[in-house]
C-alpha cells in the first residue's frame, strides 16, 4: 500500500461528489485515481488545478487562460482577492511540487502527499466555489430585480457542455500535429474540446443590407439552404433548426424582416446552446451582389472566421452555394481537428474536410509505422487538394521511412513549388522537409529555431529542434527541446499526437544513462499510447538493462504480436529484436538473433549487412564482418549501405587509404541516391583524418 492511499481515497470520494457540476475536472480526478505511479499522480494532480484555475481566470478575471505560467494566475488571483489567502497558498504549493510531475526529474515520493492533500483542500473549496455561484444564477433567472452581490461566473463554470524518430540508416521520422490557419484561437479550441464531440451551430437570418425590401425574404432563405446543407453533416455538427432560431428573435421584439440587432444577438446567445453561430449580410453595388457571413464564438464573441462571395445577382443560388460550401468546410475540419495540439493552426492550409480526412487516417497509420498505408492515405489527400501543403511534407516523410527517396524528395519538391503560395512559416516547414532530402541536420536545426523565435510555446517546434539534434547523437541538446514539448502538451492538458514525442526522449535518456527518467517516462507514454511500438521497443529496452528477464518477456511477447499483425516478416521480427538487445548491452542474445534472420533470408543482402555491421561495429569478428558483406556486394555492389561497412571494417583494420575509396564512394552514391546519414558522414570523416595522417607519415 502506497504512503498516500488515504489521501487517494478521500479524493475519490470528491470526486462521487464532483459528477456533474465540472466535466473536465471530473475526467483529470478520475484519472488520477486510478494510478499508482508517483510521475502520473503528479501529473494529473497538476491538470486538476489547471482546469481549475483556467475557469477561474475565465470567471473572475474575465479574460481566457492563455500561456501565461500558472504561478503568475494564482498571484493575480490572490492579489485581487478572488481565493482566500489559504486556498492561494494551498493551489502555490500544489504548482510547484506537481511540476515534477510534467516531465521525469528527480523528487522523493514522499512529496506526493502533500500535493494530495493541498489538492483536496483546492477541490473542496472550488466546489463551494461552484455551488455559490450556481445559487446567485438560479435566483437571478428567477427574479431579474436580484442585486449582482457576488460576482456571477461565466456559464462556462456553472453549465456542462456538452513517429517517431527511429535511427535507422540514418532515417529520422517525424508525425505531425495538423490544424488550419485562421482556426479558433487557442481558447477557443480549449472551449470546444471540452464540449462534446460535435460542434453545435446556430445560424441567423442574413441582413438585408441592399434598401430594397425585395430582398428581406433572402435573409430567410439563405439562413435555411445553410442549416440544411450543414445538417448533412450530423457526424460532426449540430445544427440548430430555423424555427427555433427565429422564434427567439421574435421574443426579443424582431418580427418579420427587422434586422438583427447587435444587442439582439448578445441576449439571444446567453440562451443559445451552441458553441457558433453564423450571422451575415447581403449587399448589392451596381450589379454585384454581395454575401458575408461570419463565424462568431458563442462564449467570447469573438469572430472565428469572415467569407465574402461575390457575383452577380442573377447568380445568387450559385453563392449561396459557394457560401454554405465554405462555411461547412470550415466547421467540418475544424471539428476534425480538435484531437490536434492547439500550436499548429498556422502550419498547414487545407479547404477540403474529405481531404482532411484521409490526412487524419494517414496520421494514424504513420503513428503505427505502417509507412506504406500512410503514404497511399497522404496521396489521396493531396490528389483532393493540391495545396494541402503539409501533407506533402508528410507523404515526403512516409516515402522517407520506406527508403523511397527518388519519391521522398519529389514530394519535397512539391511542398517548395507551393512556397510562394504560403504563409512564412509554412514556407519554413517547406524548406525544413528539404533539408532532410537534400541537406543536412545543421540546416534543420537553423529553421527549427527561427520557428521558435515566432513561436516557442508550439510543442512541435521543440520536436523537430530536438530531432535534429537526435540525429547528430546531440543527446544533451535534445533532450530539453523533447521535455520541453511534453510540457507544453501537459500546461494545455493534451495528450501529445504521436508517440515519438516520448519515444523520441526515451532513447535519449537510455544513450545518456538515464533509466530512471526513461522509465518514468514509459509510464507516463502507456497512459496515452497503450501497446504502442515504440513503447513496447523502449519498456523491453528497459527492462532487459535492469536485469528484469520476465518484464522484457513480456513486453516483447506483446510486441512481437504487434508486428505480425503488420504483416512483418519473421525474420524482420527478430532483426528487430536483435536491435532491442544490442541497445539493452545484451550483446551475446543480439548476435544470435542476427544470424537467425539470416538463416531465415540467407540470401537478402540487408541480413547480411545487419549482421557484418554488428559484428564490425562491436569489434566481435571483423574478419566475418567483411566477408559476410562481401557476399553481399556480389550480389548488389553499388549499395551505399554495404560499401559504408565494408569501408568501415577496413578502417577498424587500419587500412585507411582503401578505407576512405571506400568510403567516398557510399557516400557520393548516398547523397545522390538517399538522404544525408550522420554515422556514415563520421565514419567518411574518420577515415579521411585517418588517411591524410598516413600520407604526411610517409617518406
Amino acid at each position: 500500500m502506497s504512503i498516500w492511499s488515504a489521501e487517494i481515497k478521500e479524493l475519490g470520494k470528491l470526486y462521487e461528489s464532483i459528477k456533474g457540476q465540472s466535466p473536465e475536472l471530473e475526467k483529470e480526478l478520475v484519472q488520477l485515481t486510478k494510478f499508482d505511479d508517483p510521475n502520473v499522480i503528479l501529473l494529473y494532480s497538476r491538470r486538476c488545478l489547471e482546469v481549475i484555475i483556467t475557469k477561474l481566470c475565465e470567471c473572475e478575471l474575465k479574460r481566457p487562460r492563455g500561456t501565461e505560467p500558472l504561478k503568475g494566475i494564482i498571484d493575480k488571483l490572490h492579489k485581487e482577492r478572488k481565493v482566500p489567502d489559504h486556498i492561494a497558498t494551498s493551489m502555490h504549493g500544489l504548482n510547484d511540487l506537481s511540476t515534477y510531475g510534467t516531465h521525469p526529474k528527480d523528487f522523493d515520493p514522499e512529496q506526493v502527499k502533500p500535493v494530495l492533500v493541498n489538492l483536496d483542500i483546492v477541490i473542496k473549496w472550488y466546489l463551494k466555489y461552484i455551488g455559490r455561484n450556481v445559487i446567485v444564477k438560479t435566483n437571478k433567472e428567477l427574479n431579474p430585480t436580484v442585486e449582482k452581490e457576488i460576482d456571477e461566473p461565466s456559464n462556462d463554470l456553472i453549465k456542462p457542455k456538452k513517429n517517431y524518430v527511429i535511427i535507422t540508416a540514418g532515417i529520422l521520422i517525424i508525425a505531425a500535429i495538423i490544424f488550419v490557419p485562421g482556426l479558433f484561437r487557442r481558447d477557443a479550441i480549449q472551449r470546444f474540446r471540452s464540449a462534446s464531440d460535435k460542434i453545435t451551430v446556430a445560424v441567423l437570418p442574413f441582413q438585408n443590407m441592399t434598401n430594397d425590401t425585395t430582398w428581406n425574404v433572402w435573409q430567410y432563405v439563405i439562413q435555411t439552404n445553410i442549416i440544411t446543407f450543414l445538417s448533412n453533416n450530423h457526424e460532426e455538427l449540430i445544427v440548430r433548426q430555423s424555427e427555433l432560431i427565429n422564434k427567439m428573435l421574435q421574443d426579443k421584439g424582431l418580427p418579420g424582416y427587422n434586422p438583427v440587432t447587435s444587442s439582439a444577438i448578445n441576449s439571444l446567445t446567453e440562451k443559445i446552446d451552441a458553441d457558433v453561430f453564423i450571422s451575415g449580410s447581403i449587399n448589392i453595388s451596381d450589379s454585384t451582389l454581395r454575401m458575408n457571413a461570419q463565424l462568431v464564438d458563442v462564449g467570447t464573441e469573438d469572430v472565428l472566421k469572415s467569407f465574402q462571395i461575390d457575383g452577380t445577382v442573377d447568380k445568387k443560388f450559385s453563392l449561396i452555394d459557394s457560401l454554405k460550401s465554405l462555411l461547412r468546410n470550415f466547421l467540418v475540419i475544424s471539428k476534425l481537428a480538435k484531437e490536434f495540439s492547439p500550436d499548429f493552426q498556422r502550419l498547414t492550409s487545407v479547404t477540403s474536410p474529405e481531404a482532411f480526412r484521409y490526412f487524419t487516417s494517414a496520421q494514424i497509420a504513420f503513428n503505427d509505422r505502417n509507412w506504406h498505408s500512410a503514404g497511399e492515405l497522404y496521396k489521396k489527400a493531396v490528389d483532393l487538394d493540391s495545396n494541402f501543403t503539409y501533407a506533402y511534407v508528410m507523404l515526403s516523410m512516409a516515402c522517407l521511412n520506406q527508403g523511397i527517396y527518388t519519391e521522398a524528395k519529389k514530394y519535397a519538391v512539391c511542398a517548395t513549388n507551393r512556397k510562394d503560395q504560403m504563409p512564412y512559416i509554412q514556407r519554413l516547414m517547406a524548406d525544413w522537409i528539404n533539408t532532410y532530402c537534400f541537406a543536412t541536420p545543421q540546416e534543420a536545426v537553423s529553421f527549427a529555431k527561427q520557428l521558435l523565435e515566432i513561436d516557442d510555446q508550439s510543442p512541435n517546434y521543440h520536436f523537430i529542434l530536438g530531432m535534429a539534434y537526435l540525429d547528430m547523437n546531440q543527446y544533451d541538446k535534445a533532450i530539453p527541446e523533447y521535455e520541453k514539448a511534453l510540457e507544453l502538451f501537459d500546461k494545455w492538458a493534451l495528450k501529445p499526437s504521436y508517440a515519438g514525442t516520448y519515444s523520441h526522449l526515451g532513447y535519449a535518456y537510455h544513450m545518456t544513462g538515464q533509466f530512471k527518467k526513461e522509465k518514468a517516462l514509459y509510464s507516463k507514454m502507456e497512459r496515452d499510447f497503450p501497446d504502442n511500438a515504440d513503447l513496447l521497443e523502449g519498456q523491453a529496452v528497459i527492462a532487459l538493462t535492469e536485469k528484469d528477464t520476465a518484464a522484457a518477456n513480456r513486453f516483447i511477447e506483446k510486441l512481437k504480436s504487434v508486428r505480425k499483425d503488420l504483416s512483418w516478416t519473421e525474420a524482420r521480427i527478430i532483426t528487430n529484436l536483435a536491435g532491442i538487445y544490442m541497445q539493452a548491452g545484451n550483446l551475446d542474445r543480439a548476435e544470435y538473433l542476427y544470424r537467425q534472420a539470416l538463416l531465415s533470408e540467407p540470401e537478402k543482402p540487408s541480413r547480411l549487412n545487419n549482421l557484418a555491421r554488428f559484428l564490425i561495429d562491436t569489434d566481435r569478428n571483423l574478419k566475418e564482418g567483411l566477408e559476410l558483406v562481401e557476399i553481399a556486394l556480389q550480389l548488389t555492389p553499388d549499395d551505399y549501405e554495404l560499401l559504408d561497412t565494408k569501408g568501415w571494417g577496413l578502417y577498424k583494420l587500419n587500412k585507411y587509404n582503401e578505407a576512405f575509396d571506400i568510403l567516398q564512394k557510399s557516400w557520393d552514391s548516398r547523397i545522390q541516391n538517399a538522404v544525408y546519414n550522420h554515422e556514415a558522414f563520421q565514419h567518411l570523416e574518420s577515415a579521411k583524418k585517418a588517411a591524410a595522417v598516413r600520407m604526411r607519415m610517409l617518406p
